[in-house]
This record gives structure tokens, C-alpha cells and sequence, in this order.
């Protein structure tokens, strides 16, 4: 392996969430800030949180009812 090409790796790098959550990490930067964490994830915090943009999800959702209601 080449000698001094490799980035230096940090034990303790930080990581900043929009969220406002803060915790440790071992990478190769110092300090990470994200968008999004396990603590403000839907999947882990179990609230769905839905973006409509022009409708498209009421008109999904009035689409798989008349599916449903068709298959009784």
C-alpha cells in the first residue's frame, strides 16, 4: 500500500443534523452535517410524513380505493 495517500481518520467526528441532533462517529471528516437522522427519520420515529405536490397523492389514494372496492 502507498504511504501518505490516505485521508486521516477521525475517531470523533461530529455529526450536525437540521434537526438539532448532535452525536459521534468515526470518518475521515471532522465534522458531518446532514439533513436528516435517525431521530427525525419517519421510518424510526414511525410519523409519516407525506409531501403533495399537485394532488398526486389524494388522486393515488381515490385510485386504489375504486381498485379495492372493484375486487369485492
Amino acid at each position: 500500500m502507498k504511504k501518505e495517500i490516505h485521508p486521516k481518520y477521525n475517531v470523533n467526528s461530529e455529526v450536525n443534523c437540521a434537526c438539532g441532533a448532535k452525536f459521534t462517529v468515526g470518518s475521515t471528516m471532522e465534522t458531518i452535517n446532514v439533513e436528516i437522522c435517525s431521530q427525525c427519520h419517519p421510518f424510526y420515529t414511525g410519523n409519516e410524513k407525506v409531501l403533495d405536490t399537485a394532488g398526486r397523492v389524494d388522486r393515488f389514494k381515490k385510485r386504489a380505493a375504486l381498485v379495492t372496492k372493484t375486487k369485492k
